[in-house]
């Protein structure tokens, strides 16, 4: 079974500020000052790639994850 693509929006402990990050990269795939440009680009990026997108509060818990691929939990309320 292939991996689920993922992109992660985490705050940066070092350099302030927020990371777009692939699932289990070491390194930042894009560094922002704010979150809402992080959210973005990471967006856009979802869709590009199908990829899940997955935003992380200050504290590091997950806020409101999104899919734009295959979503492998898809919501059961088919008319919205």
């Amino acid at each position: 079974m292939p991996k689920r693509k993922e992109i992660h929006v985490v705050p940066n402990g070092d350099r302030g500020g927020w990371d777009a990050k692939k699932n289990n990269a070491e390194r930042a795939s894009k560094h922002f000052d704010k979150k809402d440009e992080a959210m973005q680009w990471s967006k856009e990026r979802a869709k590009k790639d199908g990829a899940e997108l997955i935003p992380h509060k200050r504290d590091g818990k997950i806020q409101n994850p999104n899919s734009y691929g295959n979503d492998p939990n898809p919501p059961k309320d088919k008319k919205h």
